[in-house]
């Protein structure tokens, strides 16, 4: 009997603390999957520039976009691994701008959202606009390897080859 009341007082205990570690703060707007809403002003150098949020068509800036974030103030993982806010041109000397924000897709980092977002429309970026994040590290792991070719030894009339089976070797 001791064993039921222990088991039943430790489940309860958990249901209990599990039901309220999730807490929106009093007037926040409640969003999808546990999440509060955001509202981040987006502007431009020049005004009056496109604003696309994920592929939405937002307006001309400046914009309020609202955003579902966690309430600890990150962004919520909707299943990609990147929140994209992008900025069109209204010139042909202007360039067009985006901003990459991670969103903690399986175990990846995640960024805080902003409260503004500005996009100077003068400056060059890259051509990719992806960022180009160093790998992950995980404890215990080795370091990272580089494709070295096997080394050959010719010697006179002897051809000795050192490095994966010969199934790997001229492979067609």
């Amino acid at each position: 009997m001791s064993a039921k009341l222990t088991f039943s007082l430790t489940v309860i205990t958990a249901v209990v603390f599990l039901v309220g570690c999730q807490s929106i703060p009093p007037g926040a707007e409640r969003g999808p999957d546990g999440t509060m809403a955001y509202d981040v002003l987006v502007d431009a150098s020049a005004p009056g520039a496109r604003i696309r949020a994920n592929g939405t068509d937002l307006g001309n800036t400046p914009v309020h976009l609202k955003i579902f974030g966690d309430p600890d103030g990150t962004f919520h993982d909707f299943g990609s691994y990147y929140y994209v806010v992008e900025a069109l041109p209204l010139t042909t000397n202007q360039f067009p701008q985006s901003r990459y924000f991670r969103t903690g897709h399986l175990m990846s980092p995640e960024d805080h959202i902003p409260q503004q977002i500005y996009f100077d429309m003068n400056q060059n970026t890259p051509v990719y606009g992806y960022p180009n994040p160093a790998p992950p590290v995980y404890y215990g792991a080795p370091p990272p390897t580089y494709y070295v070719p096997p080394p050959y030894y010719y010697g006179p009339g002897v051809g000795v080859y050192i490095g994966p089976s010969y199934r790997y070797h001229r492979h067609w």
